[in-house]
């Protein structure tokens, strides 16, 4: 087995720590709202999509082929996300919803740091922060 160059290296560990990153950014707005997913949830989830993506690219895989990867972080992550959401039934009332495409967001955000042009990621984070923090307001 072949040891890569440090300059691969660090290019990997770079998109990684972007990843986790803006994972956390997003996830640091619901912490801050006292949401059910927060903080470490978003950095993980955006990590783990960014490994996910990044790994089998490294050993060769077409992106052809890594469309299958894709579709399956997004089957995983919305169970995941299906876990915050809660229906009561006295009120008529289901509340997670807002939490659950946001952990779905943050793992197209860490597909998309690990597969492409890394401004693509950082301005769908922004655009999700814009979202979460600004439009709340416009619900009131």
């Amino acid at each position: 087995m072949e040891l890569p160059e440090w300059t691969e290296v660090t290019r990997v560990v770079g998109r990684l720590l972007l990843a986790a990153l803006l994972g956390g950014l997003l996830g640091y707005e619901r912490e801050r709202g006292g949401k059910a997913a927060g903080l470490r949830t978003h950095m993980l989830v955006a990590l783990g999509a960014a490994l996910f993506t990044i790994a089998p690219l490294e050993a060769g895989m077409t992106l052809s082929d890594l469309s299958r990867v894709f579709q399956g972080i997004a089957t995983g992550i919305g169970f995941i996300g299906a876990g915050t959401i809660l229906k009561r039934t006295e009120l008529q009332e289901i509340k997670g919803l807002t939490t659950a495409a946001g952990i779905w967001l943050t793992a197209a955000v860490g597909v998309a740091v690990g597969a492409g042009p890394l401004w693509i990621p950082i301005v769908g984070a922004v655009l999700a922060l814009i979202i979460l923090s600004v439009l709340v307001y416009a619900e009131r």
